[in-house]
């Protein structure tokens, strides 16, 4: 028999009334009619309230016993996660020149809190990002006739290669292409002052160099890449780092290379804020940029030319960044970047605060007055004879040595226990224990799209600062409820927290916090980069996110969520196992269908279904495949089986033979049919690693399917843009 909590008593308030209505005759026979509102039927209902009361707290003594043994086994529930992204910050003064200091620590308080995770210095200038765009055809052939004369005007030996001055990320977030985009590989930021005045220039240039005391500055620079899917099969591991450089303009053309304070973007592996320390102030300018003065301004490896006057005359300098040419990219998407940036998560800072006394007595728990503490923060002090002594967190005291100063915490309900004296240390009576710093927050209710922040809190006397959230905040995640741990608890006692069999693998990869995995696969003595299907020691794990509705593409995990699982199981693996996380490989397949309808009234929401029908079959998520639980992996596509699942459909009174079609690379990606064996059947056989994806779908009425499909989609234009310069040259 299944294995059911107990209820000690499963009477509700109706059962109770009832009960005590069937005892009347038994001890007032004189009371015939016990109707609704009558004195005594108002004491029984009374009494089946306060007795329906007493029964539901005598049935949470199971519940109780659960939370127990989940505590007894250490297997605590996941605290919430916080949400992270980034804020640019601009001082709303435009006459001043001074930067302006903001704190780590709480920054905003709407919609949800959010802190500030280092402290930034908001300086009196704006950042516009631009690049040396590539031209389009269109420019191209425009100024073809240029080129000659722009060789010929800068002696060149050579026919020049222009660009186009773009300035992008103004609006927002919008992915850009760094290396594919532009002549030189290079994200250009200029500074530029809130006044073009040359007094005003000047008051600030000598602030970003050090100001009056000559301390140097700096500046805070906000980075976020583009999360690429991976290619069919392709391993990923940690993140991959793109090591680049920063450099600043000085006045007379040249550059200097920038001291990288630290890195939060992990060499464009992630979001983050990269803070630089700028030179002093005669290192900091810009070349000219106006063509009288300088008919070379925006050649070669200068500045962009900048052709909004505006801009121009409020230029400060410029910021440059490059990837390492050894790596020779060819593709860096970014989805914005900008200065004066902070990263902010959704975690709330709580400062020195008493918990309680210790008791002398083992297992002292106490309550931290919050909950999903982030437990790296936290910071627990116990008063002895010497005054407040710091103790170490240890994840179970029981393993701890007598004599330990040592606690554990449970992050997520917002609780510390010590040990008894035999294993940790016991608090002495009467002795105070203070948390001195703790960090705790998180949720669902953070991941905020871009532009919901809209305001900063400052202290008193601090510069009021416009802010601006170009991206949206992602990561939050509510903390894990008990019905989701006691579903996690069967895994974690077979697996113990670690991967040894497939299934293991497979549990803990779905596992993986915040990264939302519908499905895994785990290909054994699998080498993707081979397609070895017997190499011993290697593990491969396929993970595909989860998503609800059959539209569109078929599921891909992008890289970062690959590098999340890749992460999460490579502490767990053995130490003699090759673990390899990788993309989906998907199958491009066609299918051609036609039906008779029972009832022409409802043609359209009958092909209609008839086309989900076929999107499900094919589908590699539950409740979609030919068993409910998404396309087994390799299994072969059958004609057969799609007729079957169309002739399911509601209001399909026949089928006609599928037909089904698979992409010829030889005929430039052209539809081809799947051919049939002797007995009519067409069958496309799958490696075991590979998917079916539906890429073309045609459905019809009638009694015979379409033969053909329409032409695949061109892969684009392989021509090669010969870049141009600005117009105004």
């Amino acid at each position: 028999m299944p294995i059911r909590p107990p209820a000690l008593d499963d009477r509700g308030f109706d059962d109770l009334v009832a009960d005590l209505l069937r005892r009347i005759p038994a001890h007032t026979p004189e009371w015939t009619h016990a109707r609704e509102g009558d004195p005594g039927r108002v004491m029984i209902d009374l009494f089946a309230w306060l007795a329906d009361t007493i029964l539901y707290r005598a049935n949470l003594i199971p519940e109780r016993q659960r939370l127990a043994f989940l505590r007894l086994i250490g297997a605590g529930l996941r605290p919430a996660a916080p949400a992270s992204g980034l804020l640019a910050l601009s001082l709303e003064d435009r006459a001043a020149v001074a930067p302006a200091l903001v704190p780590s620590g709480p920054i905003a308080e709407k919609p949800v809190p959010f802190a500030a995770r280092t402290e930034t210095l908001v300086h009196a200038v704006e950042g516009m990002c631009v690049l040396k765009r590539r031209p389009d055809p269109d420019e191209q052939a425009a100024l073809d006739e240029l080129l000659p004369d722009l060789q010929e005007l800068y002696g060149l030996a050579t026919r020049p290669s222009g660009y186009v001055s773009t300035p992008v990320f103004q609006e927002g977030a919008g992915a850009r292409d760094i290396a594919a985009e532009t002549t030189d590989g290079a994200l250009w930021i200029a500074l530029l002052a809130a006044s073009p005045a040359p007094a005003h220039l000047d008051a600030v240039r000598l602030e970003l160099g050090g100001g009056a005391d000559g301390r140097r500055r700096a500046i805070s620079v906000g980075v976020a890449p583009v999360p690429t899917p991976p290619g069919p099969l392709e391993e990923v591991g940690p993140g991959r780092r793109i090591p680049h450089r920063w450099e600043v303009t000085t006045p007379d053309g040249g550059r200097l290379p920038l001291e990288v304070l630290s890195d939060g973007a992990s060499e464009l592996r992630r979001t983050g804020v990269i803070r630089l320390l700028l030179p002093g102030a005669d290192d900091i300018g810009a070349p000219t940029n106006d063509v009288l003065a300088d008919h070379q301004a925006g050649v070669g490896g200068r500045p962009p030319r900048l052709d909004d006057e505006d801009a121009a005359a409020r230029l400060v300098c410029w910021l440059k960044m490059t990837p390492d040419p050894a790596l020779r990219l060819t593709s860096l998407p970014l989805a914005w970047a900008g200065i004066n940036a902070v990263e902010i998560e959704q975690l709330r800072a709580h400062g020195r605060r008493t918990l309680g006394q210790g008791t002398g007595a083992s297992d002292l728990e106490l309550s931290l007055g919050a909950t999903s503490v982030e437990p790296s923060t936290l910071r627990i002090e116990v008063e002895e004879e010497e005054g407040m002594r710091p103790w170490r967190q240890v994840a179970d005291v029981g393993s701890a040595p007598a004599g330990a100063r040592v606690y554990a915490l449970d992050a997520e309900a917002g609780t510390i226990r010590f040990g008894g004296g035999v294993r940790g240390m016991a608090p002495a009576a009467g002795r105070q224990v203070q948390a001195a710093y703790m960090r705790s927050g998180g949720g669902a209710a953070g991941n905020l799209p871009a532009g919901a922040i809209t305001a900063v809190t400052r202290p008193g006397g601090a510069p009021r600062l416009k802010v601006t959230q170009p991206l949206p905040t992602l990561g939050g995640a509510d903390a894990e409820s008990l019905a989701e741990a006691e579903r996690r608890l069967p895994a974690v006692l077979r697996h113990s927290d670690r991967a040894v069999t497939a299934d293991d693998y497979r549990e803990l990869a779905l596992a993986t916090p915040g990264a939302g995995i519908g499905r895994v696969e785990v290909l054994e003595r699998f080498d993707p980069n081979e397609r070895f299907v017997s190499a011993p020691g290697a593990v491969s794990v396929m993970a595909i996110p989860r998503r609800a509705g059959l539209l569109g593409p078929a599921p891909r995990a992008d890289r970062p969520t690959l590098e999340a699982v890749h992460d999460w199981l490579d502490a767990r693996r053995p130490l003699a196992t090759q673990l390899f996380v990788v993309g989906t490989d998907y199958v491009p397949v066609g299918v051609s269908a036609a039906v008779e309808l029972s009832d022409s009234e409802n043609r359209e929401a009958v092909l209609d279904a008839v086309s989900t029908a076929i999107r499900a079959h094919l589908w590699a998520l539950a409740p979609g495949g030919p068993d409910g639980r998404g396309w087994p992996l390799g299994r072969a596509l059958d004609d057969r089986e799609i007729e079957v699942a169309v002739g399911r459909v509601p209001g399909v009174r026949a089928v006609a033979p599928a037909r089904l079609f698979v992409r010829d690379p030889a005929a430039g990606g052209a539809w081809r049919p799947v051919p049939e064996d002797a007995t009519g059947r067409a069958r496309l056989r799958l490696e075991r690693w590979q998917l079916p994806e539906l890429a073309m779908l045609a459905v019809a009425e009638g009694d015979a399917a379409s033969s053909t499909l329409p032409p695949a989609s061109s892969a684009g234009d392989d021509s090669i843009a010969v870049p141009v310069v600005p117009e105004l040259c």
